[in-house]
C-alpha cells in the first residue's frame, strides 16, 4: 500500500466533502479547539504554502511554543483565502509528499481524517473513508510517535476497536465504536468518548477526567 496515493485520496475524498458545506458552516465551530470549520480548512493548507524558513520565525514569535505558532498560520491564513480557495488548495495539492520530521506520511493522513471530522461530524455530515486509511491511522494512533504529535492521552492497556471498520490496535479491555470517534478521542476530542462503549472506554473517560 502506497500510503502518500492514501492520504491523496483522502484529501480529495474530504475537498469533495467540503465542497458541499453552505457558506453559514464556514463560520460555524469545529471540533478543533476554537477553530471554526474556515480556519481548520485553511490549517489543512498550511503544510504547503508556509515555507521552513516561515514557520521557524513563526516558532519565534511564538517563543517555540508550537501550538500557537501552529494556530497563528492558520488564522493567518483564513485571513487571505476564502473557504473556496482552501478547499481548492486542499485538492490541488492531494498529492503533496509534506511529511512532519520524524512523523512519516501516517501523521498527515490522521491529520486529514482527524480535521475532516472536526468539520463534518458537528454538522452531521457521514466522512467517506477508504478503509485501509481507518487501519493506518488507527495504528499509529497507539505508537510512540503518535504521542510526540496526536495523541492526547495515555492508550497503555486499552484496545481500540472500531465498530465499522476492520481494525483492532493495541492490548487490554477494549474502546469499540466508530473509528472517526476512535481516532478523534485519542487526539483530544472528548465529546467523542459519548460514541464509545467497552471497559477500555470507561478507561479512557476516567483517564481524561484526571487531567482536568
Amino acid at each position: 500500500m502506497d500510503l502518500f496515493e492514501l492520504i491523496a485520496a483522502e484529501r480529495r475524498r474530504l475537498a469533495d466533502s467540503l465542497d458541499e458545506l453552505s457558506p453559514d458552516a464556514w463560520g460555524q465551530p469545529s471540533m478543533c479547539g476554537s477553530w471554526t470549520n474556515h480556519v481548520v480548512a485553511a490549517h489543512l493548507n498550511v503544510p504547503f504554502e508556509v515555507s521552513i524558513p516561515s514557520f521557524a520565525l513563526a516558532m519565534a514569535r511564538a517563543l517555540g511554543n508550537f501550538d500557537r505558532a501552529n494556530d497563528r498560520l492558520a488564522r493567518d491564513l483564513a485571513a487571505r483565502w476564502d473557504p473556496a480557495r482552501c478547499v481548492e488548495g486542499l485538492r490541488a495539492n492531494a498529492a503533496h509528499r509534506f511529511t512532519p520530521p520524524g512523523l512519516g506520511p501516517e501523521a498527515p493522513l490522521s491529520d486529514v481524517l482527524i480535521h475532516g471530522g472536526d468539520v463534518l461530524h458537528p454538522l452531521g455530515r457521514a466522512m467517506a473513508v477508504a478503509e485501509p486509511a481507518w487501519q493506518v491511522s488507527l495504528a499509529f494512533a497507539v505508537t510512540p510517535k503518535a504521542g510526540r504529535a496526536f495523541r492526547a492521552i495515555d492508550l497503555d492497556g486499552v484496545r481500540l476497536e472500531a465498530s465499522d471498520a476492520d481494525v483492532s490496535v493495541g492490548d487490554g479491555p477494549a474502546a469499540v465504536g466508530p473509528a472517526l470517534a476512535l481516532l478523534g478521542a485519542t487526539s483530544g476530542r472528548t465529546a467523542y468518548l459519548d460514541e464509545l462503549g467497552g471497559e477500555g472506554a470507561e478507561v479512557l473517560r476516567q483517564r481524561f477526567a484526571s487531567r482536568r
